[in-house]
Protein backbone atom coordinates (compact mmCIF):
# COMPACT_ATOMS: atom_id res chain seq x y z
CA UNK A 1 0.00 0.00 0.00
CA UNK A 2 1.45 3.33 -1.14
CA UNK A 3 2.01 5.67 1.71
CA UNK A 4 0.11 8.51 0.16
CA UNK A 5 -3.27 8.87 -2.35
CA UNK A 6 -1.76 10.85 -4.85
CA UNK A 7 -0.79 8.31 -7.91
CA UNK A 8 3.07 8.75 -9.39
CA UNK A 9 4.59 6.38 -11.57
CA UNK A 10 7.80 6.69 -9.36
CA UNK A 11 8.09 3.92 -6.62
CA UNK A 12 9.02 4.59 -3.01
CA UNK A 13 12.00 1.98 -1.37
CA UNK A 14 9.07 0.89 0.75
CA UNK A 15 6.86 0.14 -2.06
CA UNK A 16 9.62 -1.98 -4.11
CA UNK A 17 10.43 -4.00 -0.87
CA UNK A 18 7.16 -4.66 -0.72
CA UNK A 19 5.76 -5.70 -4.00
CA UNK A 20 9.16 -8.06 -4.67
CA UNK A 21 8.35 -9.83 -1.42
CA UNK A 22 4.40 -9.97 -2.37
CA UNK A 23 5.19 -11.24 -5.48
CA UNK A 24 7.73 -14.09 -4.13
CA UNK A 25 4.73 -15.13 -2.31
CA UNK A 26 1.83 -14.64 -4.79
CA UNK A 27 3.51 -16.26 -7.28
CA UNK A 28 4.48 -18.97 -5.27
CA UNK A 29 8.44 -18.70 -5.52
CA UNK A 30 8.19 -18.75 -1.75
CA UNK A 31 5.76 -21.47 -1.13
CA UNK A 32 3.93 -21.65 2.81
CA UNK A 33 6.95 -22.34 5.34
CA UNK A 34 9.09 -20.51 2.97
CA UNK A 35 11.64 -18.53 5.33
CA UNK A 36 12.20 -14.88 4.74
CA UNK A 37 15.35 -13.25 4.93
CA UNK A 38 16.03 -11.82 8.15
CA UNK A 39 15.71 -7.46 8.62
CA UNK A 40 19.12 -7.22 8.21
CA UNK A 41 19.69 -9.63 4.98
CA UNK A 42 17.02 -7.16 3.63
CA UNK A 43 18.39 -4.62 4.96
CA UNK A 44 21.70 -4.79 2.92
CA UNK A 45 20.13 -6.39 -0.05
CA UNK A 46 18.07 -2.84 -0.42
CA UNK A 47 20.36 -0.71 1.02
CA UNK A 48 17.84 0.90 3.85
CA UNK A 49 17.00 1.21 7.10
CA UNK A 50 16.21 -1.72 9.01
CA UNK A 51 12.81 0.66 9.91
CA UNK A 52 11.54 0.53 6.22
CA UNK A 53 12.37 -3.50 6.13
CA UNK A 54 10.55 -3.64 9.84
CA UNK A 55 7.50 -1.92 8.41
CA UNK A 56 7.41 -3.41 5.12
CA UNK A 57 7.26 -6.64 7.15
CA UNK A 58 4.62 -5.67 9.32
CA UNK A 59 2.44 -4.72 6.70
CA UNK A 60 2.66 -8.14 5.64
CA UNK A 61 1.72 -9.71 8.15
CA UNK A 62 -1.17 -7.67 8.82
CA UNK A 63 -2.60 -8.69 5.69
CA UNK A 64 -2.20 -12.24 6.82
CA UNK A 65 1.02 -13.62 4.23
CA UNK A 66 3.30 -13.82 6.45
CA UNK A 67 3.85 -14.80 9.82
CA UNK A 68 6.68 -12.92 12.28
CA UNK A 69 8.18 -15.01 15.11
CA UNK A 70 10.09 -13.44 17.50
CA UNK A 71 13.03 -15.52 17.54
CA UNK A 72 12.81 -17.51 14.20
CA UNK A 73 12.26 -14.52 12.14
CA UNK A 74 9.35 -14.78 9.57
CA UNK A 75 7.65 -17.61 7.57
CA UNK A 76 4.98 -17.26 4.71
CA UNK A 77 1.41 -18.48 5.21
CA UNK A 78 -0.70 -20.30 3.40
CA UNK A 79 -3.21 -18.36 0.83
CA UNK A 80 -6.75 -18.48 1.41
CA UNK A 81 -6.94 -17.33 -2.48
CA UNK A 82 -5.40 -20.90 -3.16
CA UNK A 83 -8.34 -22.84 -2.05
CA UNK A 84 -11.19 -20.07 -3.05
CA UNK A 85 -14.44 -21.97 -3.26
CA UNK A 86 -15.70 -19.60 -6.39
CA UNK A 87 -12.14 -19.57 -8.18
CA UNK A 88 -12.11 -16.52 -11.03
CA UNK A 89 -12.07 -17.74 -14.36
CA UNK A 90 -11.45 -15.74 -17.97
CA UNK A 91 -15.30 -15.65 -19.70
CA UNK A 92 -13.48 -16.71 -23.12
CA UNK A 93 -12.75 -19.92 -21.49
CA UNK A 94 -16.92 -19.62 -20.79
CA UNK A 95 -17.27 -19.42 -23.86
CA UNK A 96 -15.31 -22.14 -25.35
CA UNK A 97 -16.10 -24.75 -23.30
CA UNK A 98 -19.74 -24.01 -25.05
CA UNK A 99 -18.08 -24.39 -28.03
CA UNK A 100 -19.09 -21.35 -28.95
CA UNK A 101 -16.74 -18.72 -30.47
CA UNK A 102 -15.79 -16.07 -28.27
CA UNK A 103 -14.49 -12.27 -29.28
CA UNK A 104 -15.18 -8.90 -26.93
CA UNK A 105 -15.24 -5.36 -27.54
CA UNK A 106 -14.37 -2.43 -25.25
CA UNK A 107 -17.44 -0.18 -25.37
CA UNK A 108 -16.11 2.83 -22.77
CA UNK A 109 -13.06 3.74 -21.25
CA UNK A 110 -12.99 6.87 -18.69
CA UNK A 111 -10.75 7.93 -16.09
CA UNK A 112 -11.93 9.45 -13.18
CA UNK A 113 -12.18 10.12 -9.58
CA UNK A 114 -14.42 7.35 -7.47
CA UNK A 115 -17.37 8.58 -7.01
CA UNK A 116 -18.95 8.77 -2.84
CA UNK A 117 -20.14 5.23 -2.82
CA UNK A 118 -17.28 3.94 -4.18
CA UNK A 119 -14.55 5.74 -2.11
CA UNK A 120 -17.01 4.59 0.97
CA UNK A 121 -17.55 1.05 -0.14
CA UNK A 122 -13.87 -0.04 -1.49
CA UNK A 123 -11.95 2.29 1.07
CA UNK A 124 -10.59 4.64 -2.26
CA UNK A 125 -9.34 7.87 -1.72
CA UNK A 126 -11.22 10.99 -3.22
CA UNK A 127 -8.48 11.52 -5.17
CA UNK A 128 -7.48 7.97 -6.57
CA UNK A 129 -7.75 7.71 -9.92
CA UNK A 130 -9.47 5.17 -11.85
CA UNK A 131 -10.07 3.37 -15.10
CA UNK A 132 -13.70 3.27 -15.88
CA UNK A 133 -14.17 0.01 -18.30
CA UNK A 134 -17.52 -1.16 -20.34
CA UNK A 135 -16.43 -4.23 -22.50
CA UNK A 136 -19.09 -6.41 -23.69
CA UNK A 137 -18.06 -10.59 -24.66
CA UNK A 138 -19.64 -12.33 -27.04
CA UNK A 139 -20.33 -16.23 -27.79
CA UNK A 140 -20.90 -16.77 -31.54
CA UNK A 141 -21.47 -12.42 -32.10
CA UNK A 142 -24.12 -12.92 -29.86
CA UNK A 143 -23.84 -10.78 -26.64
CA UNK A 144 -22.65 -13.73 -23.64
CA UNK A 145 -21.53 -10.78 -20.99
CA UNK A 146 -21.63 -7.17 -19.91
CA UNK A 147 -18.86 -6.73 -18.13
CA UNK A 148 -18.65 -2.80 -16.15
CA UNK A 149 -15.58 -2.69 -14.42
CA UNK A 150 -12.90 0.08 -12.70
CA UNK A 151 -9.60 -0.54 -12.11
CA UNK A 152 -7.50 1.28 -9.20
CA UNK A 153 -4.58 3.21 -11.22
CA UNK A 154 -3.06 3.13 -7.75
CA UNK A 155 -1.83 -0.06 -7.55
CA UNK A 156 -2.58 -1.05 -11.38
CA UNK A 157 -0.91 2.31 -13.23
CA UNK A 158 0.39 -0.01 -15.98
CA UNK A 159 -3.27 -0.79 -17.03
CA UNK A 160 -3.20 3.03 -18.35
CA UNK A 161 -1.35 1.93 -21.48
CA UNK A 162 -3.37 -1.35 -22.05
CA UNK A 163 -5.89 -1.50 -24.77
CA UNK A 164 -7.50 -4.39 -24.11
CA UNK A 165 -7.81 -5.22 -27.52
CA UNK A 166 -6.34 -8.80 -27.63
CA UNK A 167 -6.65 -9.59 -23.69
CA UNK A 168 -9.72 -8.51 -22.20
CA UNK A 169 -9.62 -6.30 -18.97
CA UNK A 170 -10.25 -10.03 -16.45
CA UNK A 171 -7.16 -11.72 -17.77
CA UNK A 172 -5.31 -8.95 -18.36
CA UNK A 173 -5.50 -8.58 -14.92
CA UNK A 174 -4.88 -11.64 -13.69
CA UNK A 175 -1.45 -12.04 -15.89
CA UNK A 176 -0.63 -8.46 -14.78
CA UNK A 177 -0.82 -7.99 -10.81
CA UNK A 178 -1.49 -10.17 -8.26
CA UNK A 179 -4.19 -10.56 -5.57
CA UNK A 180 -4.83 -12.05 -1.98
CA UNK A 181 -8.16 -11.50 -1.87
CA UNK A 182 -11.49 -11.93 -3.51
CA UNK A 183 -15.07 -11.21 -2.74
CA UNK A 184 -17.99 -12.32 -4.67
CA UNK A 185 -21.79 -11.68 -4.95
CA UNK A 186 -24.28 -13.50 -7.21
CA UNK A 187 -27.90 -12.48 -7.18
CA UNK A 188 -30.75 -12.55 -9.60
CA UNK A 189 -32.17 -9.44 -11.26
CA UNK A 190 -34.12 -7.49 -13.61
CA UNK A 191 -31.94 -6.11 -16.49
CA UNK A 192 -32.39 -2.28 -16.26
CA UNK A 193 -32.82 -0.16 -19.01
CA UNK A 194 -29.04 0.11 -20.24
CA UNK A 195 -27.99 -3.37 -19.72
CA UNK A 196 -30.90 -4.62 -21.89
CA UNK A 197 -30.16 -2.72 -24.47
CA UNK A 198 -26.49 -3.47 -24.40
CA UNK A 199 -27.36 -7.45 -24.22
CA UNK A 200 -30.20 -7.03 -26.70
CA UNK A 201 -32.88 -8.33 -24.44
CA UNK A 202 -35.84 -6.75 -23.31
CA UNK A 203 -35.94 -4.55 -20.06
CA UNK A 204 -36.59 -6.37 -16.82
CA UNK A 205 -35.49 -9.71 -18.36
CA UNK A 206 -34.11 -11.94 -15.75
CA UNK A 207 -30.65 -11.97 -15.29
CA UNK A 208 -27.66 -13.02 -13.76
CA UNK A 209 -25.31 -10.83 -11.96
CA UNK A 210 -22.10 -11.61 -10.23
CA UNK A 211 -20.34 -8.77 -8.72
CA UNK A 212 -16.70 -9.46 -7.20
CA UNK A 213 -13.89 -7.28 -5.65
CA UNK A 214 -10.17 -8.08 -5.62
CA UNK A 215 -7.34 -6.79 -3.15
CA UNK A 216 -3.57 -6.35 -3.20
CA UNK A 217 -2.59 -6.53 0.32
CA UNK A 218 -5.22 -4.36 1.95
CA UNK A 219 -5.79 -2.03 -1.31
CA UNK A 220 -8.89 -2.85 -3.92
CA UNK A 221 -7.26 -3.62 -7.41
CA UNK A 222 -10.58 -4.03 -9.17
CA UNK A 223 -14.09 -4.14 -8.99
CA UNK A 224 -16.47 -5.50 -11.66
CA UNK A 225 -20.71 -6.31 -12.37
CA UNK A 226 -20.63 -9.27 -14.89
CA UNK A 227 -24.07 -9.07 -16.32
CA UNK A 228 -25.54 -12.12 -17.97
CA UNK A 229 -29.01 -13.18 -19.20
CA UNK A 230 -30.33 -15.40 -16.88
CA UNK A 231 -31.68 -18.05 -19.22
CA UNK A 232 -28.12 -18.77 -20.86
CA UNK A 233 -25.95 -18.60 -17.69
CA UNK A 234 -25.04 -20.94 -14.17
CA UNK A 235 -22.41 -20.83 -11.86
CA UNK A 236 -21.03 -23.87 -11.23
CA UNK A 237 -18.77 -23.61 -7.80
CA UNK A 238 -15.86 -26.89 -7.09
CA UNK A 239 -15.19 -27.46 -3.58
CA UNK A 240 -13.63 -30.24 -1.19
CA UNK A 241 -14.69 -31.15 2.06
CA UNK A 242 -11.94 -29.41 3.76
CA UNK A 243 -12.96 -25.86 2.50
CA UNK A 244 -15.48 -23.98 4.76
CA UNK A 245 -18.76 -23.62 3.54
CA UNK A 246 -19.49 -19.82 3.11
CA UNK A 247 -23.30 -18.87 4.60
CA UNK A 248 -25.15 -16.36 2.45
CA UNK A 249 -24.58 -12.64 4.23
Amino acid sequence: MMTDDTDTPSKSLHQRILDDIESNILSGRWPPGHKIPSEQVLTEEYACSRMTVNKVLTQLARAGLVLRKRKTGSIVMPQNSQSAILEIYDIKDEVNSLEKTYHHGILSRVIRNPTKAESENLSLSPRRKLLAITCLHYANDKPFCLEERIINLGVVPQALDADFADLAPGPWLLDHIPWNAAEHRIAAEAANDDAAKILNIAANTPVLVVERQTWRLDETVTQVRLTYPGASHAVTARFTPSQRIMTPA
